[in-house]
C-alpha cells in the first residue's frame, strides 16, 4: 500500500510516519507535501493507493486537494484529519466518498483502524476483473465504482444477453441499513427479491455495499418510472421497509451510473427531516421547501440546570423535548438538524465535565461527532442522544450498601444545606457525637461530611449562576452562606473561577 501524507504541521507530519513504520511494511511512503497544491502535483505523480491529509492548509486545503484529485481520474483512498469542531468540513469530507474521517489528535489505535478499512477498500478495488465481462452483478458493480470502461465490446455484450441498450433508462435505489448491516443485509435481501418479483416485467439487481452500509438495487426493462416510484412507495416503505432511509434517483444510459449514487448519497439523511415513509427522490428533494430551524436556547438552559442539580429524570426528559422539537410538522435541513444537536450535546457534556459527572474514560468525543455527522435516520440521531445520557449519569450506589445513620444525614443536608447545617446540629438531631458521625460518613461516602455539603453546595451555586439571573449575594444566602466574599473564595478553590467568571462562561 503506497502511501502519501498530506499535513502542514511537520510533527503530525512525523508523528503519522513514525505510525506507518509500526505496519510491519504494510504500507509504504511514497511521498510527502506540506500544503495541498504540493500534495495534488504529488497525487497525480506518484498515484499512490492512499493519501491521508490535514484539512486546513496553506494554498489549498485537504478538500480543495481531492476534489481536483477526483476531477483527474485518480482512485487514491483518502483519510481525513479534523479538529471535531470543523463540523461543515467533515460534512463535505463526506461527500467527496472519503469514508475515513481521524479527529485530532490521532491515537494509535483509530489510525490503525482507518488503515486496515482504506486497506480492505484498496484490495477490493484490486481484485482481478473476470477474463470475460463477468455475471450482470459483476458488470454493475465495476459501472458503480467507475472501474470498468464502457466500450463497444461491453454494450454489444449487455445488448446481447441481458437486452440493456446504450442508452437505457435506470432508476438506481440506495437502502441504508445503518450499523446492522452486517446482520441484517441478507435478510434485507431477500425481501426485497420477493417484493420487485411482484412488479410485471421489471428486471433488477441488488449491489451490496458494506462500506456506505447500503443495499443498491438498479432497477430496469420498466415502462413508466413514476408508476414504478408510486409503487414502490407503497409496497416497499409503507408494508416492509420503513426503518430504513431509501433515496431513488433515475439515470439515462450505463454511463451515468457511477454518478447516479455520488448524486443521491449527500441527501440520504434526508430522512431525519421527512417521514419514514416517504421516498427520498432527486431531484425532487432538492426543491422541498423547508423551515428555518431554531435553535431550542430554552431547552438548553433547561438541561445545564438540571445537570447541575444532578436531576437525570428531568435530563432524559428534556433530551426527548429536544428531539421532538424537530417533529413539530415542519421540513428542516437535516445538516442544521445535525448541528443543532452537535451544539446541545456538547452544551451538555460541557456542564457535565464542570460538575463532574461523566464518565470521562468512556466518553468519546470523535464517537459521539461522528454518530451524528453519519446519521442517516432519526433513531440514529437519538441513539447519539442516549449515548450521551449514558455517560454523564453515574451509576448509583446500592441503596442497602449505604448505612441507614448516612441515609438520615444526606436526607437532611439535602434539606437544610441552604441553612448552613452543620455537622454538630445534625449530631444533636440524630443524638450521637459528631466524631461518631463524621468517621462512619466519610468510611461510607469516600469523602469527608465538610467536603461533601461544600460540594452540594457550589454544584446548587453552579445551577443558579447558569440557570437564573439571581444577584450573587442571594446565591450565596440560598446555598446557605451569609457572607457573598467567603462565599466567592469557596468557590474558587473548587471551581478555579469567580462565580461571575463562571456566570460568563457557561451562562
Amino acid at each position: 500500500m503506497r502511501v502519501v501524507i498530506v499535513e502542514d504541521e511537520i510533527r503530525i507530519r512525523e508523528g503519522i510516519i513514525k505510525l506507518l513504520s509500526k505496519t510491519n511494511d504494510e504500507f509504504c511512503l511514497v511521498g510527502e507535501a506540506e500544503n495541498g497544491k504540493d500534495g495534488l502535483q504529488l497525487l497525480c505523480e506518484l498515484k499512490p493507493d492512499i493519501v491521508i491529509t490535514d484539512i486546513k492548509m496553506p494554498l489549498m486545503d485537504g478538500l480543495q486537494m481531492l476534489d481536483k484529485m477526483q476531477e483527474a481520474g485518480l482512485n487514491t483512498k483518502a483519510i481525513v484529519l479534523s479538529a471535531y469542531s470543523e463540523f461543515e468540513y467533515a460534512r463535505k469530507a463526506m461527500k467527496l466518498g472519503v469514508t475515513e474521517y481521524l479527529l485530532k489528535p490521532i491515537t494509535y489505535h483509530c489510525f490503525m483502524l482507518a488503515l486496515e478499512n482504506v486497506k480492505h477498500q484498496v484490495e477490493k478495488d484490486r481484485q482481478d476483473k473476470p477474463a470475460q465481462i463477468g455475471t450482470i452483478e459483476q458488470i454493475f458493480q465495476f459501472l458503480l465504482d467507475g472501474s470498468l470502461e464502457i466500450n463497444e465490446e461491453l454494450i454489444s455484450y449487455l445488448s446481447n444477453n441481458y437486452h440493456i441498450e446504450k442508452n437505457q433508462s435506470f432508476v438506481v435505489m440506495c437502502t441504508y441499513l445503518g450499523c446492522n448491516y452486517q446482520e441484517i443485509w441478507k435478510k434485507t435481501k431477500t425481501k426485497f427479491n420477493h417484493a420487485l418479483s411482484m412488479y410485471k416485467n421489471l428486471s433488477y439487481c441488488i449491489i451490496e455495499a458494506p462500506y456506505r452500509n447500503f443495499l443498491i438495487i438498479i432497477l430496469y426493462h420498466y415502462s413508466n418510472s413514476q408508476d414504478l416510484e408510486r409503487w414502490m412507495q407503497y409496497q416497499i416503505l409503507n408494508k416492509q421497509f420503513d426503518k430504513f432511509a431509501i433515496g431513488w434517483i433515475e439515470v439515462n444510459g450505463i454511463g451515468a451510473l457511477e454518478q447516479s449514487v455520488k448524486l443521491l448519497y449527500p441527501y440520504m439523511d434526508w430522512n431525519i427531516a421527512l417521514d419514514k415513509e416517504i421516498l427520498i427522490s432527486y431531484p425532487k428533494i432538492t426543491q422541498i421547501q423547508t423551515a428555518s430551524c431554531v435553535y431550542p436556547i430554552e431547552l438548553e438552559t433547561e438541561v445545564k440546570k438540571a445537570v447541575c442539580a444532578y436531576d437525570w429524570d428531568k435530563v432524559s426528559q428534556i433530551m426527548i423535548d429536544f428531539q421532538r422539537s424537530f417533529l413539530d410538522g415542519k421540513i428542516y435541513i437535516p445538516k442544521e438538524i445535525k448541528e443543532c444537536y452537535v451544539r446541545f450535546l456538547w452544551v451538555v457534556v460541557g456542564i457535565a465535565k464542570e460538575v463532574g459527572c461523566i464518565d470521562t474514560e468512556k466518553f468519546d468525543s470523535k464517537k459521539l461527532l461522528e454518530m451524528i455527522m453519519n446519521a442517516q435516520t432519526k433513531e440514529e440521531l437519538w441513539n447519539a442522544s442516549n449515548f450521551m445520557i449514558s455517560l454523564i449519569r453515574p451509576e448509583r450506589k446500592q441503596e442497602e450498601s449505604i448505612h441507614l445513620i448516612v441515609k438520615k444525614v444526606i436526607s437532611i443536608i439535602h434539606e437544610f444545606y441552604k441553612t448552613g447545617i452543620t455537622l454538630e446540629e445534625i449530631s444533636m438531631r440524630l443524638n450521637m457525637t459528631p466524631e461518631y458521625i463524621g468517621t462512619l460518613f466519610h468510611k461510607e461516602m469516600g469523602v469527608t461530611f465538610s467536603a461533601y455539603i461544600k460540594n452540594i453546595r457550589i454544584s446548587k451555586a453552579k445551577e443558579l449562576l447558569c440557570g437564573t439571573d439571581l444577584k450573587l449575594y442571594e446565591i450565596s444566602e440560598r446555598v446557605g452562606y451569609n457572607d457573598p466574599k467567603y462565599f466567592s473564595k469557596v468557590f474558587k478553590e473548587i471551581t478555579g473561577q469567580l462565580p461571575t467568571d463562571y456566570r460568563k462562561t457557561y451562562k
